[in-house]
């Protein structure tokens, strides 16, 4: 199949704004708690009523201190209760957020807001303060920078007292749908950070599609979800917006240091994440199972779970001794994962990268389905994703309803629908690249079934092609070998070359277990173990099962262990945690090549 749409499950309001949100809030469900905060280490919710109160009284202060109706204004934090608040509170004063990774550098920081013409800019630390005013002489527009963990809401409370709520309102009515909500600059893996505009449309299409398709998932005063993704990130920002739509109840979660303590306290019925933290999730129980001795056993439940969810995709259904043995396991090992997970959900939502089928299926046979989607910040996040009630393990999906999947001549994934981005700021020259009669070129290779559920295979200009002329997708292979507890990531080279290679880190979390597990010295590093026989050929298992999803000619053939993992310090990930192949391909070159030496 070439081309697929759904119909649009929800109406965008022609003259709206995502501060409609907030008010009809307030207005429909006032005693309902739409977010909660942390206060003294636990849990407290907050009302629809109060979150409103709140929201304008932010935004009193900012037209207070001269904010302007389209100004752009930065927000530099870690995910938290303030950051949500403020956002509304920016689009109620009828600014334009623009968000900031709370890692970024000054450099990153400059070009942001120096890029977006900001006037103001919300940070959370003192350090984050620090980095502005290194660059403050590179940032002519900017007046007002407000520290939150130094009294910045409380700063704004008392700023706009002599603000009428008439006037919030006027600010607040200010922007219409096709208006600016946010620029939210890219990851940047190829060179400068494009800044994406998103509409107060783009918005209510993705989240007001997403909610209605999956309704069951969004009851009011019943479900409730835990953010903990970077809100700088477009994924955040739809895991913050969709439950406010809803509204169920949000809680936003600084850091995941403690995220299986935090899941326990708030139990969430919903979990939005990236492939990352669910491959955590069965790595570490996995590794504890093993420490406790009841390695065999896991690995058993697992293989159960893994059997059990593919069996429910056949005609018949599991057999009656696969559906016994997965119910003694289910007593035995899947209800203490379930309870890992905070003990009330049974779905979560993975996006941001491919989280490979053998996961899939293993947490469906847990009960516990994560529904795999895809999307770009140019599509606001998620453009396609499986349906609660029609999951196809290995596709990310079916289109968002209201917008259309094409696939073009050469397999690039095309995009058209109301949620697509406005415009790159400042950069036509990009826009018109990326943007075709209102087609967004996605840069990714996929394929549509006769469903039209959307696998994707790879990058257009990732597509190795060996000396041999074969070309490979480097995702696939990639994305399998990184499914080992021991690798950190992965990268698969061989462009030109004769065959593939590949560049492997290891995790340091898990490579302190190992060790322990197989007699190394305590300490050990990948470094020191880099020709150790056992690692060597842990490594090769993951290699191999890499392997086995691909052709014999886009196997990888070699690899080397490099002596650190990739970070975003580093250099080699973005702030969402993508490879910089160029990066990495230029440090890591005399790595690169002891692969291809004879």
């Amino acid at each position: 199949m070439r081309e697929f749409s759904l119909p649009a499950l929800y109406e965008v309001p022609a003259d709206g704004n995502l501060t409609d949100i907030v008010r009809r809030n307030a207005a429909q469900h006032p005693d309902v708690a739409v977010i909660a905060r942390k206060v003294g280490g636990s849990w407290q919710d907050v009302t629809a009523t109060t979150f409103l109160a709140e929201v304008r009284a932010a935004a009193k202060g900012m037209i207070a201190a001269g904010v302007q109706p389209g100004d752009r204004v930065g927000l530099m934090s870690r995910t938290r209760y303030e950051w949500t608040l403020l956002d509304f509170a920016i689009w109620s004063a009828g600014a334009v957020t623009v968000p900031v990774y709370e890692t970024s550098s000054p450099e990153q920081v400059a070009w942001i807001l120096g890029d977006s013409g900001a006037t103001a800019c919300f940070v959370e630390l003192g350090t984050h303060a620090q980095a502005v005013e290194s660059v403050r002489d590179r940032l002519p527009a900017l007046k007002n920078v407000w520290e939150i963990e130094a009294g910045a809401v409380a700063e704004l409370d008392r700023l706009g007292r002599d603000v009428t709520d008439e006037t919030v309102e006027e600010r607040s009515s200010f922007a219409k749908a096709d208006d600016p909500a946010t620029i939210v600059y890219t990851s940047g893996t190829t060179g400068r950070p494009k800044g994406c505009v998103l509409t107060h449309r783009s918005f209510f299409a993705e989240c007001g599609n997403i909610v209605e398709r999956l309704r069951p998932l969004f009851r009011t005063g019943e479900c409730s979800v835990l953010l903990f993704l970077p809100l700088a990130h477009v994924f955040g920002r739809l895991v913050q917006i969709a439950p406010m739509m809803a509204p169920i109840k949000l809680g936003c979660l600084p850091d995941i240091k403690n995220l299986t303590d935090e899941l326990a306290a708030f139990r969430p019925t919903l979990i939005l994440g990236v492939p990352r933290v669910f491959e955590k999730v069965y790595n570490s129980a996995r590794a504890k199972a093993q420490a406790d001795g009841k390695g065999k056993i896991f690995d058993k439940a697992a293989d159960t779970a893994i059997a059990y969810s593919r069996a429910l995709d056949t005609p018949s259904g599991p057999p009656l001794g696969l559906k016994i043995k997965h119910k003694v396991f289910d007593k035995l090992v899947y209800g203490k994962l379930r309870a890992v997970l905070g003990g009330r959900g049974e779905y979560a939502i993975s996006g941001g990268a491919p989280l490979g089928e053998r996961l899939g299926h293993f947490f469906r046979g847990i009960g516990f389905s994560v529904l795999e989607g895809y999307g770009l910040t140019e599509s606001c996040a998620a453009t396609a994703f499986n349906p609660w009630d029609r999951q196809k393990i290995g596709t990310v999906g079916q289109p968002l309803p209201g917008s259309v999947i094409r696939i073009a001549d050469d397999g690039e994934v095309l995009l058209h629908g109301e949620h697509l981005f406005k415009e790159y700021w400042n950069n036509p020259a990009a826009t018109a690249e990326a943007l075709t009669d209102g087609w967004f070129h996605t840069g990714d290779i996929g394929t549509l079934d006769e469903d039209g559920y959307l696998r994707i295979t790879g990058r257009k200009k990732e597509i190795l092609v060996t000396a041999g002329g074969k070309n490979v997708a480097p995702a696939v292979i990639e994305d399998r070998i990184r499914a080992h507890a021991l690798v950190a990531e992965c990268m698969v080279v061989g462009d030109g070359r004769p065959f593939v290679g590949a560049l492997v880190t290891l995790d340091e979390e898990f490579l302190g277990r190992w060790c322990a597990e197989h007699g190394k010295p305590a300490g050990s590093t990948p470094a020191s173990l880099s020709e150790d026989p056992d690692l060597l050929a842990a490594i090769q298992s993951a290699i191999d099962d890499g392997n086995s999803a691909v052709s014999k000619a886009e196997s990888v053939r070699k690899f080397r262990i490099l002596p650190a993992q990739f970070t975003e310090e580093s250099g080699h990930l973005t702030p969402s945690l993508k490879l910089k192949r160029n990066v990495v391909a230029k440090d890591y070159a005399h790595e690169i090549e002891a692969i291809y030496a004879k």
